[in-house]
């Protein structure tokens, strides 16, 4: 985005979608009382939410994308309103903040079979990151390894679709190699 000055080729909504992420998965760390959780997730939130400014700040549609951030964030205050005001009783909210943030974060893993679809009609890997794969296959990883080692299936589950999608990835890197653009070539010498 800073060398093109351009946000053309990005899409913002795996940005907001991982920021709401991480402070579901913040709140449900500090319900738990896992440090681990709310660590990670904390610096997790700070990071996405500087990708999203840095995002507006190229971003010729601000409009749209304020209206989107809104959106999610007044369904993250609805949600967070219930858990905490709605529900009083400290076991039960654990459960469906847990269910809420399995959901949401299985949600996240499968946005990107939109873009799965137009790799295979256009039978080109150019609109998928390669190193992103591999974030996304250790980190789910990661956090699948930490949920068996609690014993808690709503760290387990959601992150399965993570190993999953990051599979489908690579092979459709293997079957449709990237082929170098020009302008990146000219960019790394």
């Amino acid at each position: 985005m800073r060398m093109t000055r351009s946000v053309d080729s990005v899409q913002f909504l795996p940005f907001l979608t991982t920021d709401v992420n991480n402070l579901s998965w913040l709140s449900y760390g500090a319900l738990k009382g896992n440090w681990t959780l709310i660590v990670v997730n904390a610096v997790g939130a700070v990071l996405q939410t500087l990708y999203i400014l840095v995002y507006l700040h190229y971003c010729h549609r601000k409009h749209a994308v304020l209206l989107q951030t809104a959106s999610l964030l007044g369904v993250l205050v609805l949600g967070f309103g219930y858990f905490w005001l709605l529900v009083p009783d400290t076991e039960t909210r654990l459960q469906q903040l847990g269910l809420f943030c399995s959901v949401f974060t299985i949600s996240m893993y499968l946005s990107p079979l939109a873009d799965l679809a137009k790799v295979l009609r256009t039978k080109s890997t150019q609109r998928l990151s390669f190193s992103l794969t591999i974030a996304t296959l250790l980190t789910s990883a990661s956090w699948t390894f930490y949920g068996f080692r609690l014993k808690d299936p709503y760290i387990v589950v959601p992150n399965l679709p993570g190993i999953f999608t990051s599979f489908i990835r690579f092979w459709l890197f293997w079957k449709y190699p990237q082929e170098q653009d020009r302008n990146y070539q000219l960019l790394q010498t």
